[in-house]
């Protein structure tokens, strides 16, 4: 029981808050990364989607090991699901950036 009660305390814990705006800034560049690469390799479609969800895959099981030390739940409300999850932003911004570089590399295509 007191495992509970220490695990909850640890989700308000200032140094684990401040680490979530670590990995929150993790997933963004990952997305941002993410697009770079589909728009100047020319993705299109489902493709890049494709290449979006192995670079989420990939850089939550970077934090997973690395960041959260195998424990998710202490530093973040959802668990594993909330670390893996990319947010609408980070979706909004890889299809930006992924256009972005598309139409710089590829506009005479």
């Amino acid at each position: 029981m007191a495992s509970t009660k220490d695990d909850a305390a640890q989700l308000i814990y200032t140094p684990n808050v401040q680490h979530n705006g670590v990995l929150n800034s993790a997933k963004f560049l990952s997305s941002c990364f993410a697009g770079a690469v589909a728009g100047v390799l020319g993705l299109e479609n489902w493709l890049g989607f494709g290449l979006f969800v192995m670079s989420i895959l990939l850089s939550s099981a970077f934090m997973y090991a690395i960041n959260c030390k195998g424990r998710p739940a202490k530093y973040i409300t959802g668990g594993v699901w909330e670390l893996v999850n990319p947010g609408q932003d980070n979706m909004f911004t890889f299809v930006l950036v992924w256009t972005l570089f598309y139409g710089i590399v590829h506009v005479y295509d």
